[in-house]
């Protein structure tokens, strides 16, 4: 639990700084540079839930932030892709 809240932290520090995308995740790792993808993701979540972090904006990158390291996450070690994960859906008439 100690090192998520460090990354926590580190990722809202980078986004009040004003960092984006691949920059706050680059503000993140050399923070901890320990923190994994996994990590940064749940951290991530872990700040979309803090009903003390209001700013829209802030949100909205650690938001972007999430998603795209959620779906990248796993990719080229074999995880299967959305588009073979849909296949196995029956379809809506």
């Amino acid at each position: 639990m100690k090192d998520k809240k460090r990354v926590y932290e580190a990722l809202v520090d980078g986004a009040m700084e004003g960092l984006t995308d691949q920059a706050l995740y680059d503000f993140v790792k050399a923070r901890c540079p320990n923190a994994t993808s996994k990590k940064i993701v749940r951290a991530s979540l872990l700040a979309l839930i803090d009903p003390h972090l209001r700013d829209r904006n802030i949100l909205d990158v650690i938001y972007a932030l999430a998603i795209k390291h959620r779906l990248d996450d796993g990719e080229g070690e074999g995880a299967p892709s959305a588009l073979a994960a849909n296949q196995n859906m029956p379809q809506l008439s």
